[in-house]
This record gives C-alpha cells, structure tokens and sequence, in this order.
C-alpha cells in the first residue's frame, strides 16, 4: 500500500505545480488584441433618384411638389422639428415655454445658427416666412393660411419671439416645423415677387446641406447638387455632396441606377420592388405612411339603419379577409389597421383591440342581429321588418379602388350582405357624396401626411358632424370629450391618457372600418452607412439623420478609407 501512495502523491504535487504555473500565464488566445476603432469620417458623394420634377427650391413653395420637398429637407431648417413617434424636437428653436392657459409661446433661437451665406438666423427671418405664408397668392392650402393669420407672432429679440393663440391649441408646436426663409434676402419681396424670384433656383438656407449647382441637359433641370454645409448648428453630416436626380416613374429611377447613374431610389413602388429586392447591393428600407384605407359608413342614413348597430358594423369587419387583400391586391405592401391614430405615434394605444378574419363569428353576430337568410331561399340576410342587409359602396374610379371594393363586395357576399358597387371621380365622390353626407358606405384613404400630431378631432368629434369631416356622423359624446380635452392640455402624460381613452372607445364602438396603412419603401445603395428609417410624415423625412449617413470610415491610425461609390 505505502507503494503506491508515493508515486500518487509525487502526482498531485506535480499537478499542483502544473496547475499554479497555469493560473500564473494567461493563455495569449485570451491576451487583450487592440483592434482599430473604426468610426464614420467625412468624404464621398452620394447620388439619389427623386422621383418627380424640379419647380422652385423654395419651403414656402414646395406644398405641392414632392420632389422639391425632398431637396428642401436638406437645405432648409424649421424652427421645431419631430421625431419617428411624432414628438416635437429643437432645431432652430432651442428652448421654448408656454403659458399655463396654452395660449402664449416663447421661443430662443439657436445662437449658433447662421444661413449658408454667414448671416446669422434671427427671430425677422421666422416672422417674414409666416408673413408670406399667410398671403393671399401663397400657395398654401386656405386652411393653413387662415390658421396662421389667427396667430400673433412678436418679436421680443433677435434671438426670442412670441406666439399668441386665439384659444388653446396642444398641436401648435407641430405646425413650426415649416422651412425658415432667409429675409435678408427676401424681405423686400412680395409673395407674387417671390414665386418667380431667382432665389429659388439658387437657395440659401440654413440646413445641413447648401446649394451647389444644378445639373441640366438639353436646357431642363435634372438634377441638384449640394454641399456640406461647414457651420452648421447641429450636428456635423460626413457626406461631402449629395446630388440628387429627377425621373419620371420609380421604374426610370430604376433603370438610371442600373446604368451606375445613381446610388439609391428615393420611392420604390410596387411595379419595381420584385426587381430591386434582388439587388444585393441595395439596402431596403420600409415603413409605414401616414395613410389608412378605410370605409366609412353613414349612421345617420335611414336607409341603412342597420349600420347604427353596433354588432352588424363589428360582423362587417370580421368578415373582411384584410390579411388577403393587402397580400393580394397591395403585394403584401400594407399594414393592417386597427383604428384612426398610427402606430409608432406617441399617442398610438399598443392595447386597442384587434378585429380579426372571422367568418363564422360574423355570421352568428348577424343572426344575433335578427338578420337571417330567407326560408324559401335566397342569398340576402333580411330581418323580421323585412330590411335587407343590402348597401351601396361608392368609392374612387381608379383600377386600385375598383379592385379593393370588388374583393370587399366578395368577402361581404359570403355572409349575406349584398353590396351594390358604385365608382366615382373623387371629386364627385367627395362633393356630391361625402360633404354632404348623401352615401350609404365609402371606400376612402385618409390621409395625414405632414401631420405629426394625431389629432382626431376634425374627423370623429360631434361638432364635425354637419360640416367638418365627420362623414360617419358618429355621434359619441364619451368620445369627444376625450378629444376636447386633448385638443387643450399642454400635459403630454395627460393628452396620452385622454388618447388611449378615445382609442378604446372608438374600437370598441367601430364608427368606421379600418382596412390597412400602406407603407413607404426607400432603397440606398449598402455602401451608405447610419442610414435609417422610423415612421414617416412625408416620404422626405428619410432624411432626417441624413447627418449620421456616412461613405467614409476612418482608423484609430488616421487611416481613411473611401467607400468606391458612382
């Protein structure tokens, strides 16, 4: 035994040996390696596809032109600015404070801030762009420029200045994201003047990016360049030039980065998204608008009484197959909606209840209802007075619309509703129709672009009933104090509260029917880095981190390295 107890013992001793020695060296595959930092740099051109016509550079102008917004993004600065949930963000404005009755706001301007020409931004340049906003020959909607000529805007200095409201209004900050207009430049000019001025083919703004040059070919504008703006208040952007092309169709655009002209694709539709998706060299962003498509239904029309019950308006929704319409008809580019404020806003309630396909449960609610099929036969469900669940959809001329009410007419067929189908002119659809409540039901898109605050107040509060655009002449009162209330706090917790309330009353009482809200896809070349996409109000607000894009990337060893880019 003392054997083997010795040649065991040297053996532990050895292995504690061994084992100390281990402990004592870190094994160099765990040593600490110093890797190069690497980090975004300046440097590089990148080149973009809008899809549309160049007018006038001008934010005062741009209303109704999509692509001009887009170049307008980047040269121009607002005094507030939102983020992806619709909340309201410095830019030229630092700071501001409002009274406690919501009706006086003071705002401080970025001391920092200069136009791209050096002069310094001051509370004059904000006052002559409302001035010329509230016009008579501004191009502004009419609702826009009575809005701001209720409003008193004073300049306290160079630097402050003071808004007065006629009554409280919690959205206000939402309407100061407008491009400022330089009026050292412009001051002396009329809005008449200014339409034609030479300005807006050679800007100066105080954003990001300045004016360059344009690009033409054959006497036309196909294109604008513009340059890194060096003093520039916020943050610093790392691209050198970006220069941004006009195209006719997203499809031309398509085409134009095919043959290298271009680097990224400001809209890509439908009829383009099977090829682009194969490009491995492309980045796909996608995201939701600020639409929603939607049928509306008359509760105040007696000849679909029926449409006031409550029950046969939720059997109408679970018996739409919306999953397989926006697969079917939107090649999957839709979302499906649940009720009126957008998900991804602040005040989207993540809790509203979800309506899903459910056939048979619609059917029982109809019989519940006192909506049954005929004994002796037939394919419409009547009640015991002999009404007919039988309605009229009237919706937009247009191959999209005819589709969509076509594929709603089927699944609705299927519970024993009969939908007679009725396409209009829009305009036919909304001032013989809608305005004027003369319909049964509507297939309509509502839209909310540069929109930030939801607001629901013009389409579902009592007081729109007769002439806002209430056109479902729903009639809640629960519903439209919330929506008082909400319209008047300054509090965000409390406007918060005062929507989820709202949200949980609108689906519970189903006033209209929400299909899906269509998406915005945008595609970038993947040698453009930091680029990214939250829900949008307009398709150019992809260009609101523009600053953290980058083609250029840098060492700790000073190295850079330039993205190869055409």
């Amino acid at each position: 035994m003392n054997k083997l107890r010795l040649p065991l013992l040297i053996a532990i001793i050895a292995l504690a040996a061994i084992a100390i020695l281990l402990v004592s060296q870190k094994p160099a595959a765990l040593q600490p390696i110093d890797e190069p930092v690497v980090k975004p740099a300046e440097g590089g051109i990148y080149s973009e596809g809008l899809i549309g016509t160049f007018k006038r550079l001008n934010p005062v102008l741009d209303y109704y032109n999509q692509a001009d917004r887009e170049v307008d993004r980047l040269l121009f600065s607002g005094m507030l600015r939102v983020d992806d949930h619709g909340l309201p963000q410095a830019d030229l404005a630092t700071s501001w404070g409002i009274s406690r009755d919501g009706t006086i706001y003071n705002f401080s301007l970025n001391p920092e801030a200069v136009w791209h020409d050096g002069k310094p931004v001051s509370s004059d340049d904000v006052i002559f762009t409302i001035q010329m906003m509230t016009d008579d020959d501004s191009p502004l909607p009419a609702d826009l420029r009575d809005f701001w000529k209720q409003i008193a805007v004073s300049r306290l200095d160079d630097k402050t200045l003071q808004f007065k409201l006629p009554e409280p209004y919690a959205p206000f900050l939402d309407y100061l994201t407008f491009g400022v207009l330089p009026a050292h430049l412009l001051g002396d000019l009329s809005m008449a003047e200014l339409i034609d001025d030479p300005f807006n083919l050679q800007p100066v703004g105080s954003g990001p990016y300045r004016f360059d040059h344009l690009i033409t070919s054959d006497g036309q504008i196909t294109g604008v360049v513009l340059s890194i703006f060096k003093n520039y208040y916020g943050q610093q952007a790392y691209i050198d030039q970006i220069a941004l092309r006009y195209y006719p169709d997203a499809s031309t655009a398509y085409a134009a980065y095919q043959e290298g002209e271009i680097g990224g694709i400001g809209d890509v539709t439908a009829d383009i998204l099977p090829e682009v998706l194969k490009e491995k060299d492309l980045s796909i962003y996608t995201t939701r608008l600020p639409e929603m498509t939607m049928i509306l239904l008359n509760l105040d029309n007696e000849q679909v009484s029926f449409f006031q019950d409550v029950n046969v308006r939720i059997a109408l929704m679970e018996g739409l197959n919306r999953q397989s319409i926006i697969d079917n008809l939107e090649d999957g580019q839709a979302i499906l909606a649940d009720g009126p404020i957008f998900p991804g806003s602040w005040a989207y309630y993540t809790g509203i209840e979800h309506y899903a396909y459910n056939p048979d449960q619609a059917i029982g609610m109809l019989r519940e209802a006192g909506f049954t099929l005929p004994a002796d036969g037939g394919d419409v469900r009547t009640n015991e007075d002999g009404t007919a669940l039988s309605f009229e959809l009237i919706y937009p001329d247009d191959p999209q619309h005819v589709a969509l009410a076509d594929a709603i007419r089927k699944d609705w067929s299927l519970l024993g509703i009969k939908v007679t189908l009725n396409p209009l002119p829009f305009d036919q659809l909304l001032s013989e129709h809608l305005d004027i409540r003369n319909y049964q039901a509507a297939l309509v898109d509502l839209n909310l672009s540069r929109s930030p605050d939801p607001d629901p107040y013009p389409f579902w509060h009592q007081t729109q009933i007769s002439s806002g655009q209430n056109y479902s002449k729903w009639d809640d009162r629960q519903a439209s104090e919330y929506l008082e209330q909400a319209r008047i706090t300054t509090d965000m917790a409390e406007r918060t509260r005062l929507y989820k309330n709202f949200q949980v009353r609108w689906a519970q009482e189903l006033p209209a029917l929400p299909l899906y809200y269509p998406v915005y896809t945008y595609a970038v070349s993947s040698e453009v880095h930091g680029v990214g996409v939250g829900p949008v109000l307009d398709p150019a607000d992809r260009f609101n981190n523009v600053n953290a894009w980058y083609l250029v990337t840098s060492r700790a060893t000073g190295e850079e390295t330039l993205t190869p880019y055409p």
